[in-house]
């Protein structure tokens, strides 16, 4: 347990302070120039990221806290004992890492920070309305106060949290009087060696395949305004039989009338339910037309609970496994559909972890698209839930990993209880969104109890009973104990995917299991110095690669050869998916289909689009 380690959030009353802020006033907020920029640096906006941050589940009173607030960086966890005076000496931009030149501030090697904002409450609401603050994600823990009273608590990085702030907010009043402010602790380890907590990619020491870390408010801050009564979460799953099943739960966890409206793409009604909240629901659409990448078909739902009504849509479709001319394979909606797409890392320049715009971010998957790739392999992060949406209406299928722990440490059974805690919230709170196919519970050992009792067994069940929807991959590289539903291949450059010929001890040949290739080809090109990542560590790992081409047409060239013998594998053996690496470069790494500053595309995009229908059509073979 990290006893030190929170955000410390607090709502001060304006009197006090005004009697001790700092009169001279914050630095004013300046974009920094990042060590590389993209075609969004210059473009974005200092109120970043308007979208509702949550798609699943929409009201229409809700108002964002993103823009400009102060931050200042502290010395050490015992200032949590006397919190600064107000303003904090710098302007920064919330959401951001604290590392990226969008914040302002791009420092490095901060554990310790503090920041601030204030806000008014929200207009128009009446007495029996709560107001409710949301931070979407802040890396790592979080201890909420206002006026001095602690009132909540979240522990990990990539997941939000929500808090009832409606009786501590300033009370109605003219002017300044309605104002609260807000105050905000942040300490980050990353991957200190004290710590062993879910961190995935980020190091305070990047080289070669680790990154530059995001410490600090990454996601969308948002205020909204609900009834006495309200719907705080909804479980929703739609198959390709019309069954949509699921829970929608209520803030006084009771059961509570509800009514669920399945919209068609006319606007029709398509199905309708009534019941209860907080148990189980089952009810048919009649005839639903089926979401799948071909058909990314989705349908809009409204659910009301009294005076309470949310917006959010669903895909029908079902996720299984199933024999298939004696091959163990993965089905969507009843079908052997190949899986290929790429490593997609979510790394940007001048952002880190949270590129500059929505804009910026549907880039990468409308490229992946193009390609006629039908799966992103979200590594090791989670991402925004408009990134998921983006996937769902794109029609790309989602495998998400569950970001690791780091690599060659020895968790302790505390550390490991925190991991799988943590990956249950990732289950929970993403297992509606339609393009989700596989959850992925280890990454190549990191962070993996590899001696017997081998845990991935009973948290694969666990998973299992929590989603019953979805697939699980308890290990993709190695340390292949026989949990989940894939035997899982890691290997570069060339593919060595379902086929007997390259079982290993750490990943056993298994054909009761789906045969699958977690990651390969990893083949880079060096780009000019302009489109590098410009750090001398990150430059000097690149011959580190696993393969260097001497130019883009070497690059191609030696990417077809492996796409086909990846090609002859679907056709000969038991190989069901496969997974390139990657989406673009990354730092130190030089291997992407685009550069990391998403400038130079690397691939012939009419030989690729061929390469990748003929896995397709290898694969349609063997129905």
């Amino acid at each position: 347990m990290l006893t030190s380690f929170f955000v410390y959030f607090c709502l001060w009353n304006f009197s006090v302070v005004a009697q001790t802020g700092n009169e001279t006033g914050p630095i004013p907020y300046r974009l920094q120039t990042p060590l590389l920029d993209t075609a969004w640096t210059n473009n974005f906006s200092t109120h970043p990221w308007p979208e509702h941050p949550r798609p699943l589940l929409r009201r229409e009173s809700w108002q964002t806290l993103n823009g400009i607030w102060t931050y200042q960086p502290s010395s050490g966890g015992d200032d949590l004992a006397t919190p600064p005076s107000l303003p904090l000496s710098q302007e920064i931009l919330i959401p951001s890492c604290v590392e990226s030149a969008l914040s302002g501030i791009m420092s490095s090697g901060v554990m310790h920070m503090w920041f601030a904002t204030s806000f008014a409450a929200p207009d128009g609401r009446n007495e029996s309305e709560r107001v409710i603050l949301h931070f979407e994600a802040v890396d790592y823990e979080t201890t909420v106060l206002l006026n001095g009273k602690r009132i909540g608590f979240n522990r990990g990085g990539f997941f939000r949290f929500s808090i009832d702030i409606t009786e501590n907010l300033k009370p109605d009043g003219p002017n300044d009087l309605q104002v609260s402010h807000v105050l905000v602790f942040v300490f980050d380890p990353t991957d200190d060696a004290a710590y062993h907590i879910p961190v995935g990619k980020q190091t305070r020491d990047p080289s070669h395949i680790f990154y530059t870390p995001c410490s600090g408010i990454w996601q969308t801050v948002w205020l909204e305004t609900v009834p006495a009564t309200f719907i705080t979460s909804m479980d929703i799953a739609a198959g390709m039989d019309g069954t949509v099943s699921g829970t929608i739960y209520s803030s006084q966890n009771s059961s509570q009338p509800v009514n669920i409206a399945i919209l068609g793409q006319s606007g029709k009604v398509l199905a309708t339910y009534d019941g209860f909240s907080d148990q189980l629901f089952n009810f048919t659409a009649t005839s639903p037309k089926l979401w799948s990448p071909d058909s990314p078909n989705l349908y809009d739902i409204v659910v009301s609970m009294g005076l309470d009504v949310v917006s959010s849509y669903t895909g029908f479709r079902t996720i299984s496994s199933g024999i298939v001319k004696g091959v163990q394979r993965p089905l969507l909606n009843g079908k052997f559909v190949f899986q290929f797409g790429t490593l997609d890392q979510g790394y940007w320049p001048d952002g880190i972890y949270l590129p500059p715009s929505l804009e910026a971010m549907l880039f990468d998957l409308k490229l992946l698209k193009s390609l006629g790739m039908n799966m992103v392999r979200k590594h090791i992060k989670v991402e925004p839930d408009l990134f998921y949406q983006a996937c769902d209406q794109l029609g790309l299928l989602v495998i998400q990993d569950m970001p690791s722990m780091p690599v060659g440490g020895s968790p302790s059974p505390s550390d490991q209880a925190e991991f799988e805690r943590q990956l249950e919230i990732m289950v929970n709170e993403h297992k509606s969104y339609p393009s989700i196919v596989t959850w992925v519970i280890y990454n190549e050992g990191w962070g993996q109890i590899t001696q017997p009792y081998h845990p991935e067994k009973q948290i694969a069940e666990r998973i299992r009973k929590l989603d019953p929807t979805r697939l699980i991959n308890a290990v993709t590289g190695w340390h292949d104990h026989g949990a989940g539903d894939f035997h899982d291949s890691h290997h570069y450059a060339e593919p060595q995917c379902g086929t007997p010929f390259y079982s290993r001890p750490g990943v056993p040949y298994d054909p009761s299991r789906i045969g699958f290739q977690g990651e390969f080809g990893g083949v880079g090109h060096v780009p000019e110095l302009k489109n590098l990542w410009p750090v001398q560590k990150a430059v000097s790992s690149i011959p580190d690669t696993y393969e260097l081409n001497e130019d883009l047409d070497a690059y191609n060239y030696r990417s077809h050869q492996l796409l086909d013998h990846l090609r002859d594998q679907v056709a000969r053996f038991a190989c069901s998916g496969a997974v390139w690496t990657q989406t673009t470069d990354v730092e130190g790494e030089v291997n992407g289909l685009v550069t990391y500053d998403r400038r130079v595309m690397r691939v012939k995009a009419t030989q690729w689009k061929e390469d990748i229908q003929a896995l397709y059509d290898a694969a349609e073979g063997r129905i």
